[in-house]
C-alpha cells in the first residue's frame, strides 16, 4: 500500500536549510509586525500548516509559536487554545479543573472579552499567518455549561478560525451539531488509532451540518494498515483538515515522511488535483534527530509537501 512515488522525494538538499533556519536569531514581535517577506505555504492550490502542538517541547507562548511558523515559511495555523487563552490573560493553571481554581477559570471564560483574542488574530495576520483552526480537545464534554461551550465559539470567530477541532466522540457530536450549527463555525473530529473505515457511514455526522472531520492520516494508516484515499474521497465535503504525519502500519512508530508506509504525497497530489481547499497541517511527532529541533524538522517537512506538490 506504501506510494512508489515517495521515496523519490528525498529529505536531501533542505536538511541544511532548516538547521540554519532554526539557528537563526529569534524573531522580535516588532519584527514580526513589520517583517517585508510574508510566509506563503499555498502550493499549487494545496495550503499547508501545522498544528502548533508540533512545538511542543518549546517555549509555547503565542508570540514564540508565531516565530516558529514564519522561520518554517508557514502562512497557516491550527493553534492549540492554550496559548491563545494565555495571552488573552486566562488565570494560570489555564484548564476546566475543580474547586475554586476551575471556578475561578470557568468564571474568567464566561467574562472574557474577545478583545486580546482579535489583538492576537491582528498579531498573526499582519505576519501573513491565518489562524484556520483553534483546538479545544474538551469541548462539549461531560456536564460543561452551554455559556462555556458558546465562549469556545466565540474565540474562534475573534480568532478568524474556520473551525474547532476536539477527540472524535459521538456523545460531543450530538451536543455540539446544533450548537456549531448556529455558530456556523466547524468542529472537526480527530483521530488516533480509533477510527474504522466505516466510522464516519454512521450517525456521528449527522446531528449538524458543521460536524466535520480532522482526519489524522498517519494514524489512521498505524490503525487500519489500509490508505485513508477512499475514506477522503467518500467524505472530502466534511472534511474540516488533515493531519499530515507518516506512520508504520500494525501500529507501527512515526517516521519523517516519506519512510513510512502513510501515502502522504499522494495524498496531498489528490488534493491538488481535485482542488479541495482544505488544509493539510503537519504534526511532529516522529522522533527529532540529535543536533536539529522542532522548527528545523517541521521546515523539513514543509519542502517535502512542497516537492509532492510540485
Amino acid at each position: 500500500m506504501k506510494e512508489s512515488n515517495s521515496s523519490s522525494i528525498s529529505r536531501r538538499g533542505f536538511i541544511k536549510a532548516g538547521a540554519a533556519l532554526a539557528s537563526s536569531a529569534v524573531i522580535s514581535r516588532a519584527s514580526i509586525s513589520r517583517a517585508a517577506e510574508k510566509p506563503d505555504s499555498k502550493f499549487n492550490g494545496v495550503q499547508i500548516g501545522a498544528i502548533t502542538y508540533s512545538y511542543r517541547g518549546m517555549p509555547g507562548s503565542a508570540e514564540d509559536l508565531l516565530q516558529y511558523l514564519i522561520r518554517c515559511g508557514l502562512s497557516s495555523v491550527e493553534l492549540m487554545g492554550g496559548p491563545a487563552e494565555q495571552y488573552a490573560g486566562i488565570p494560570s493553571g489555564g484548564g476546566r479543573g475543580r474547586g475554586q481554581a476551575g471556578r475561578q477559570i470557568l468564571d474568567w471564560r464566561l467574562s472574557a472579552s474577545m478583545d486580546k483574542f482579535k489583538e492576537l488574530r491582528k498579531l498573526y495576520n499582519d505576519a501573513g499567518v491565518n489562524i484556520h483552526i483553534v483546538k479545544f480537545g474538551n469541548i462539549g464534554d461531560g456536564n460543561m455549561p452551554d455559556e462555556e461551550i458558546d465562549y469556545y465559539f466565540h474565540v474562534a470567530k475573534a480568532l478568524g478560525a474556520r473551525g474547532i477541532t476536539r477527540e472524535l466522540s459521538e456523545d460531543a457530536a450530538k451536543r455540539l451539531g446544533p450548537i456549531a450549527d448556529k455558530h456556523n463555525i466547524m468542529i472537526g473530529f480527530h483521530n488516533h488509532t480509533q477510527l474504522k473505515p466505516d466510522t464516519y457511514d454512521g450517525s456521528i455526522l449527522s446531528y449538524g451540518e458543521h460536524l466535520g472531520i480532522n482526519l489524522d492520516v498517519g494514524h489512521y494508516v498505524a490503525g487500519t494498515n489500509e490508505t485513508p484515499i477512499p475514506l477522503i474521497q467518500k467524505h472530502h465535503n466534511r472534511i474540516l483538515s488533515l493531519h499530515i504525519k507518516d506512520r508504520k502500519i500494525n501500529n507501527g512508530p512515526n517516521m519523517p515522511l516519506g519512510q513510512g508506509d502513510t501515502p502522504v504525497a499522494l495524498i496531498l497530489q489528490l488534493m491538488k488535483r481535485e482542488q479541495w481547499t482544505f488544509p493539510a497541517d503537519i504534526e511532529l511527532e516522529y522522533n527529532i534527530p540529535q543536533g536539529s529541533d522542532a522548527v528545523a524538522e517541521v521546515t523539513n517537512c514543509v519542502q517535502f509537501c512542497k516537492e509532492a506538490l510540485a
